[in-house]
């Protein structure tokens, strides 16, 4: 019999994108092969390359906490990943997990807290003058983790 304490996580980190949700669906197909939970990831943060990411107001025209858009956009993500793909059954069951601070610290802090398996990860693959000004979350992931990281691109 297996204990479940001892069974680890496959951590995805998204951040929204469509590399984000080709990451999640390989973390599927990865869950279902090696029977293991997901626990996807956003890190809620206001990044330099893209002020005001967060910036939405409420229904009732009121400004909202970073933190409180970022799970509304979490949420958003997953349900509409379940709508969209009803047929993958390890996407139904995924743990939603929003932290505050740096995207990388915080991935990486996550990765040992929770003793994850593996961490999947989408990258949009930005070359030349953009990757060396903004450097690679998933590049900073794949060198500092000491776990087994993959990393995933959106089909075009």
């Amino acid at each position: 019999m297996v204990d479940k304490a001892k069974i680890k996580p496959l951590l995805v980190p998204v951040d929204f994108s469509p590399h984000s949700e080709a990451a999640l669906l390989k973390a599927c197909e990865l869950a279902a092969c090696m029977k293991l939970p997901i626990v996807v990831l956003h890190v809620a943060h206001d990044p330099g390359d893209m002020q005001g990411y967060y910036k939405r107001t409420s229904k009732k025209n009121q400004l909202m906490r970073i933190e409180d858009i970022a799970r509304e956009m979490l949420d958003d993500f997953i349900d509409s990943m379940q709508k969209k793909y009803p047929k993958i059954k390890p996407l139904r069951s995924v743990e939603r997990l929003l932290v505050i601070g740096l995207p990388v610290t915080r991935i990486l802090e996550v990765a040992e807290k929770r003793d994850a398996a593996m961490v999947i990860m989408g990258s949009q693959g930005r070359t030349g003058l953009k990757h060396i000004m903004l450097g690679s979350k998933a590049e900073q992931v794949v060198r500092l983790c000491p776990l087994p990281v993959t990393i995933v691109k959106q089909h075009r």
